[in-house]
């Protein structure tokens, strides 16, 4: 079935970030007819719904990327956002935490970055400080960083959609709609889902998982690939609630491309811990056993993936073991909280993150957002996407208006 509108934009895919470049497009465009295509029957159903919903404060960002840039303008911009359309969310503080005489080098390093950043009010704690803000964990020193926060992002993502949508009857928020291919006509675009048609003068992609392939498919040549990552997480039971009063993390392993296993008090009243960080052989595959056999071939076929397996072999054995063992992953969570039991945990959900992975196997790209003719295509935006959201969409938005040409188009009509 065609859709007889032709849309000015067409925004693949509905995570928070493709939902944040809706809410900031209109925003900033009125008269625009925008609709949002996403394939499942509800937005933020994969990336944006399965992560630790920790508004992140910038702390591990390298100054001047896209990543610490967008981090501490999205983060500001979206806690105004959760007070002002009351979306659930406590901007209630993290500690990071050493364990080791030998994790002291990179606390002093992950702080200076944090300075550098322009992150409010962070401190160096001692062992005694720390446990004034948790009094259940064990460390030597660490990192009070007062502006991090959880939020329901899915309700976040949302109320972006619903503000665009009043913005702009014309818009439209198109749920349950796979894209399949992408046709060039002379004066507009097809984009073709399994049950519509979109006619649309220009394109953004925000394809989260399949960002590569959508990207493919619109004929961008890309040397890269995404390759998910599953993290698995335990919740603390009732009994234990108690031992973590809002976050707790470790010092990151430079070497190691995750943050490591921490705690998470959650906005709807649990406590996760986690998550680990092993190869998923489905890229939306939330369980230990999920397994498609296009995504695992693409990615086992892929000479990034192998390199990267190789760089990080011991990383690599340690998360599978810990993702099959709880006694293992009890054993992990017990150094910054050596009181916790095994019958502290319970099993909890999964989540997969994409990483666009380079050929040399190197997963530590910074945001990457191009331009190609009609299209926009967010190729890489790992963590802390969902918390720079807002910002990620003002620069799409920004880069829209000026490659489109739509504030010009916009004055000739």
């Amino acid at each position: 079935m065609e859709d007889s509108t032709l849309f000015d934009v067409a925004i693949i895919g509905g995570g928070i970030v493709g939902t944040a470049t809706l809410y900031k497009l209109q925003k900033r465009n009125p008269e625009l007819r925008i609709v949002l295509i996403e394939k499942e029957k509800s937005l933020a159903a994969h990336q944006t719904g399965h992560n630790s919903g920790v508004i992140h404060s910038g702390l591990y960002y390298t100054p001047g990327s896209l990543k610490a840039r967008n981090c501490v303008k999205g983060r500001k911009e979206l806690v105004a956002f959760a007070q002002e359309h009351g979306v659930d969310h406590d901007v209630c503080g993290k500690v990071v935490v050493a364990t080791d005489e030998k994790e002291l080098p990179y606390l002093d390093k992950i702080f200076n970055i944090g300075l550098e950043n322009g992150i409010e009010g962070i401190k160096k704690i001692n062992s005694e400080e720390i446990k004034e803000h948790e009094p259940f964990v064990e460390g030597i020193a660490g990192i009070w960083v007062p502006v991090t926060g959880i939020i329901d992002f899915v309700g976040a993502t949302n109320k972006m959609a619903e503000l665009a949508v009043q913005q702009q009857p014309e818009s439209k928020v198109e749920l349950g709609q796979k894209v399949i291919a992408v046709n060039n006509k002379e004066d507009h675009h097809e984009v073709v889902t399994e049950g519509k048609v979109f006619k649309t003068r220009k394109l953004i992609f925000c394809g989260g998982l399949h960002a590569d392939r959508l990207a493919r498919m619109d004929d961008v040549k890309l040397k890269e690939k995404v390759v998910g990552f599953r993290g698995d997480y335990y919740e603390l039971t009732e009994k234990a609630k108690h031992k973590v009063k809002n976050l707790i993390y470790p010092v990151p392993n430079p070497d190691f491309p995750f943050l490591g296993v921490h705690f998470t008090r959650m906005t709807n009243g649990e406590t996760e811990c986690g998550p680990n960080a092993v190869f998923t052989f489905k890229r939306e595959g939330y369980s230990k056993t999920a397994f498609s056999l296009k995504d695992t071939w693409s990615a086992l076929t892929y000479g990034g993936t192998w390199k990267l397996f190789f760089g990080n072999i011991k990383f690599g054995i340690n998360e599978y073991r810990r993702a099959f063992s709880k006694r293992l992953f009890l054993k992990t969570l017990q150094r910054m909280i050596p009181s916790l039991e095994m019958d502290d945990l319970k099993p909890g959900r999964s989540g997969v993150r994409a990483l666009l992975l380079r050929p040399d196997g190197d997963t530590r790209d910074d945001f990457r957002i191009e331009h190609l003719n009609d299209s926009i295509h967010v190729l890489n935006a790992p963590s802390p996407a969902a918390t720079a959201s807002l910002a990620i969409g003002e620069q799409i938005a920004e880069m829209a208006e000026e490659k489109f040409g739509l504030k010009m188009d916009r004055v000739e009509a």
